[in-house]
């Protein structure tokens, strides 16, 4: 197995993580706040990822990464070469693509928040910054740590985004999902099921610590 396209998914993953909650919890906390007409069209454009094909929404990146834009032309400005075929460019991706996980389960956390414990706060003087740093976030801990977890599990296993967009270059792009269509290419099958039993095993270990953290008990009454 490629250990830098090991090193490089994991680092996609938890880079595209970090930058996620610090963009989801605020988004969450706006959207189950806010009376603006405009949140159905924030709610639909955080779920279009979910909808979309990865390759349509990796061309589309693309196109708009690319040096034809003005926001490529800015990035290419402000960095000094283009974010498309840099791991920059599959970080900014890979964020829009994952978005959906960081942001629902986080909303969904906030909705299940006592709303007459929030009213209380706020007749006692508390803002939305108290409110979600004192009430949303401590009692909401468990679906912060579901979106962290579908959004590194999602990363590490995306294909058409990171391919659309990165390419695949050796130890700058290539990323383990990538490595796997490689092998299967050159018929290398058991170099390929190889690298699958380490996607499959980061996932399923990652859905135990999801449940383990998230139980749920069931009991039958005669």
């Amino acid at each position: 197995m490629d250990l830098q396209a090991l090193w490089l998914t994991l680092r996609l993953a938890a880079v595209t993580t970090v930058i996620l909650l610090a963009i989801g919890i605020p988004l969450a906390a706006w959207i189950v706040s806010t009376r603006s007409p405009l949140r159905p069209l924030i709610e639909s454009l955080t779920t279009l990822p979910l909808l979309l094909p990865p390759t349509v929404l990796g061309f589309y990146l693309l196109v708009l990464l690319g040096p034809r834009t003005a926001f490529g032309r800015l990035w290419i400005h402000l960095l000094g070469h283009p974010l498309a075929f840099s791991f920059s460019g599959l970080v900014f991706g890979s964020a829009i693509y994952s978005l959906p996980f960081a942001v629902q389960p986080v909303v969904s956390g906030f909705h299940a928040v006592d709303a007459a414990l929030i009213d209380q706060a706020r007749l006692l003087g508390a803002g939305r910054m108290r409110l979600l740093r004192e009430i949303l976030l401590p009692l909401s801990t468990r679906s912060i740590l579901t979106a962290a977890l579908l959004c590194f599990t999602h990363t590490i296993g995306e294909f058409g985004v990171v391919l659309m967009i990165g390419g695949d270059i050796p130890g700058a792009t290539r990323t383990l999902s990538i490595e796997i269509f490689d092998q299967v290419q050159d018929f290398h099958y058991t170099a390929a099921n190889h690298t699958a039993l380490v996607l499959l095993a980061v996932s399923f270990i990652a859905l135990v610590v999801l449940y383990r953290r998230n139980p749920r008990s069931w009991s039958l009454h005669a």
